[in-house]
């Protein structure tokens, strides 16, 4: 059973500068809770005891959101809001968090590294902690399943629909060997438009066998002079290793592109009981007063 999950979460998120200037991109709100949160959540349904934060000496929120506030709690207890501090110490509970300060950021190949003597020889797991996946089945409890199966490194794919995602994400050469789930010949980082294998893009989400961190502790750099997963898998694949890959089965948005953080942020509100009847008549409204508006341009 793997216990582990490994969120590097060290770097700049400067795609969403200015924000990230002084809030890590783990800590975007989906209406009331950071991204990282729901991927801790579907980490802790899929069986998840341990979460090793990866973070950097500008993180200390992502630190403080899983840790007890003693200090808000009795202000929550003396206001008479005591049903808020059980929502807050939930956070501390959901798992045992380890935190690590990456000292360089030098790739997430380097920030997987950092956590290499807390893994041992434990298969694990990896997500970035800016990934929202709606599903009804824990996702990466699907991973779980295929490595489990098959023994082998498993890794997260989506199908590509947009040219842009070439310079996004790596993408990988594949054979389909069961529904959703692919033989890995190769995987190329960010191959560029024109230039993918298929439309198979890997995202965040890796199950590892603990052999993973020995090869990543012999690794010579790569691009940026940065030490890589993929250049890992890569490696594994040349010697014959076999690599297993998942699609996702659900909606998967990636927060750190302002695109799909608006997306699930709409999704989220639609499914929220408390927000959901009085957001979705004001979609209606304004998506009523988007097609008038088409209707007259086209007419003129």
């Amino acid at each position: 059973m793997i216990k582990k999950l490994i969120i590097p979460a060290a770097g700049y998120g400067t795609r969403f500068l200015p924000w990230t200037k002084s809030m890590p991109k783990e800590m975007l709100p989906i209406i009331d809770r950071p991204v990282i949160e729901y991927v801790i959540r579907d980490a802790v349904l899929s069986g998840i005891k341990q979460i090793i934060l990866i973070t950097s000496s500008k993180k200390h929120s992502v630190e403080d959101y899983f840790d007890y506030n003693i200090e808000l709690e009795r202000q929550l207890f003396d206001a008479g809001k005591k049903h808020q501090i059980k929502g807050i110490k939930e956070m501390a509970d959901l798992a045992q968090f380890i935190i690590i300060r990456q000292k360089q950021q030098l790739g997430n190949g380097h920030a997987v590294l950092q956590a290499k003597d807390i893994v041992g020889d434990e298969p694990f797991a990896v997500a970035w902690g800016d990934e929202f996946i709606d599903s009804e089945k824990p996702n990466l409890r699907q991973l779980f399943d295929v490595y489990n199966k098959y023994q082998a490194t498993t890794i997260r794919v989506i199908k590509s629909k947009n040219k842009e995602d070439a310079d996004r994400y790596a993408f990988i050469d594949a054979k389909e060997v069961e529904k959703d789930v692919f033989r890995v010949k190769k995987i190329i980082e960010k191959p560029g438009v024109g230039k993918t294998p298929s439309d198979l893009a890997s995202i965040g989400g890796y199950v590892f066998p603990a052999k993973i961190m020995k090869a990543l502790a012999k690794q010579q750099k790569g691009k940026n002079g940065e030490i890589w997963l993929v250049d890992a898998i890569e490696q594994m694949l040349e010697k014959g290793e076999p690599v297993y890959a998942k699609l996702v089965d659900g909606d998967y948005h990636d927060c750190g592109n302002k695109d799909d953080y608006l997306k699930a942020i709409v999704l989220s509100a639609l499914k929220r009981k408390d927000v959901s009847k009085e957001f979705a008549r004001f979609l209606k409204e304004k998506c009523d007063t988007i097609d008038k508006s088409s209707k007259l341009i086209s007419q003129n």
